[in-house]
């Protein structure tokens, strides 16, 4: 038996919040399958353990080292993102780290923990109001295209750059070139299917490049709100819903490589928060509304046609950045 007072291995010393980015633990779930009766593997990604608590530091950190190489982003220049408050928080770390003042643009539909969180880490937050008809904490396309409109006049007025997360090559080459190869290695190497919601589609485009450079056998799974299937091409019944971070009824994303898709899962929002409390409760896992829906899908494939195979996703964001909501009331 392993000795308890055994130190595990420690990363080094970091000079920077961002070096801590990225490296983050893989967890096997050892109760939701069998406790649903499933025959199979379920392989969590925690990226909700980067030091700004989601998946979207490193493509912040990403983009910008990017920008910067490329002479796009000039020293001390202001950079300005619309973002639902993740990509934001890494921005706000990054750009704090790297010299640049902050600007996140967000929706008031999106949850008020995230803004507060953006302005303790120095950037300045404007929030733009939801279009006529929307809900509170459902964030629609249509709110989308309002913080778009806002987050181009701001860069506009303000001589800035604007890292665009839906559309900048960096988004795709974090997880390319960092999630992907650590989820093959973490695996090691038995990955057999990614399952992914789909927000900017980097993440997904990304890991897939990398898995199926591995394995040309491993399937793509790209997951979207059961009312909002626009990425599959289905009649959208309900643009809201509680799924923050993605579904937003775009028919495509540009990040998003279809040739990479398997195929598509639709996951309702009561599948969604079930599964996020099976997460937490079973699992010690705190995550938020997009990491229960990838496990959601995943339970999918694991009683459908991935049965018996080893199906990797991502937690990608933190519980704690959805307090506001009635997900853990």
């Amino acid at each position: 038996m392993n000795d308890p007072h055994t130190i595990k291995h420690l990363p080094p010393l970091a000079n920077s919040i961002v070096e801590t980015i990225g490296a983050t633990p893989m967890v096997e779930l050892q109760r939701i399958p069998k406790d649903h009766g499933l025959n199979g593997r379920v392989l969590v990604k925690c990226e909700y353990l980067n030091p700004g608590f989601s998946k979207k530091d490193r493509i912040a950190l990403e983009m910008l080292r990017e920008a910067t190489s490329q002479g796009q982003l000039l020293p001390g220049q202001t950079v300005v993102e619309l973002t639902s408050g993740n990509t934001g928080t890494g921005l706000a770390m990054t750009c704090r780290a790297m010299g640049h003042p902050f600007v996140a643009v967000m929706s008031c539909g999106n949850t008020a923990e995230r803004a507060r969180m953006m302005r303790a880490l120095g950037a300045e937050v404007i929030l733009v109001d939801q279009a006529p008809g929307s809900l509170p904490n459902q964030v629609s396309g249509d709110d989308l295209d309002l913080v778009e409109q806002a987050a181009q006049r701001i860069t506009y007025e303000r001589g800035a750059y604007r890292c665009d997360q839906f559309k900048l090559a960096g988004n795709i080459l974090a997880h390319q070139r960092h999630t992907g190869p650590e989820i093959w290695e973490q695996s090691r190497g038995t990955v057999t299917a990614f399952v992914d919601f789909a927000g900017t589609g980097g993440s997904f485009t990304g890991v897939m490049r990398y898995l199926l450079s591995k394995n040309p056998d491993i399937r793509g799974y790209v997951v979207e709100p059961a009312g909002a299937p626009a990425l599959a091409g289905q009649t959208i019944t309900q643009q809201s819903h509680k799924i923050q971070g993605g579904g937003y009824s775009k028919p495509s994303l540009p990040l998003l490589d279809p040739d990479l898709v398997h195929d598509y899962l639709q996951v309702t929002d009561d599948e969604a928060v079930a599964s996020t409390h099976l997460l937490a409760r079973d699992e010690g896992i705190f995550g938020g509304f997009s990491s229960g829906a990838n496990l959601a899908g995943a339970l999918q494939l694991l009683a459908s046609e991935e049965n018996g195979q080893t199906i990797a996703l991502l937690a990608c964001d933190s519980g704690l950045k959805y307090m506001s909501t009635d997900l853990y009331a």
